[in-house]
């Protein structure tokens, strides 16, 4: 029997999305799965859409705040609830194609590993493919990682019986980045599938779509995740911005 895939999907506001990403999920030809959505108060009819799924898939479980905390608490609470051996994210306005998990699933088994994530593809907020294709080096090493986020969050899966489940304090930024490195710091190197096996969707009012938060945020791995003093934390920010600039530029490819 297969095992049980944890979905890990933080929603807030996203009622133009929700639906679409779920049916994503339900299309998968990998079928043993829960998808934990966990709201962050929502005010929109983003809860309503997901229980109206609840209610006809069981697989479905929604868990909602009563105050917003931020994605990052949302996430940890869909996390926490999860049961499966393996976890996989997806943010509420991404997408997956149908063969997503079967692939990575297989993927793991075949080559002995505990984490994997894949290439994907870009879409606007209609849906509509913008051609560009981001894939990342193959292998990936803890040291391309440490200067550049190159896991594409909506891709990620990893071994909760091999890593346990990786919590991170709410308050930290880039929670995604934290876990990638987290994990390849333990196994050295990481193998993506190499072939796109989502959408990611870019919007205008989305925190990657400000250059300068970005800039913040990342600088915040560097000064408080991996507790560097300043002056090295600036240092470690202009090599990530060099690689940003010039290296991470050769994987975005036209799909």
């Amino acid at each position: 029997m297969s095992e049980l895939v944890s979905i890990i999907v933080p929603t807030y506001n996203t009622e133009k999305f929700i639906r679409l990403t779920i049916e994503s999920v339900q299309n998968q030809t990998y079928t043993n799965w829960e998808m934990i959505l966990a709201d962050d108060a929502s005010t929109d009819k983003t809860v309503a859409i997901i229980e109206e799924f609840a209610q006809k898939d069981s697989r479905i479980k929604l868990f909602k705040s009563l105050e917003n905390r931020g994605n990052g608490f949302a996430r940890n609470n869909a996390l926490e609830k999860a049961t499966g051996k393996y976890i996989a994210y997806l943010d509420a306005d991404d997408l997956w194609f149908p063969e997503k998990l079967e692939k990575q699933i297989e993927f793991l088994k075949t080559n002995n590993l505990h984490f994997t994530f894949s290439f994907y593809d870009s879409i606007d907020e209609e849906g509509n493919n913008l051609n560009r294709r981001v894939e990342s080096p193959n292998p990936l090493t803890y040291k391309e990682l440490f200067f550049c986020n190159y896991v594409g969050n909506l891709t990620a899966v990893y071994d909760a019986d091999y890593f346990g489940k990786i919590i991170l304090e709410t308050t930290q930024k880039r929670q995604d980045w934290r876990i990638w490195l987290t994990i390849v710091k333990q196994i050295k190197i990481a193998k993506p599938v190499p072939e796109p096996l989502a959408f990611y969707r870019i919007r205008k009012d989305s925190v990657s779509s400000s250059k300068f938060k970005l800039i913040k945020h990342n600088f915040g791995v560097y000064r408080e995740f991996h507790g560097y003093n300043l002056v090295f934390s600036i240092l470690l920010m202009i090599r990530f911005l060099f690689t940003q600039l010039i290296i991470k530029p050769k994987y975005i490819k036209k799909s």
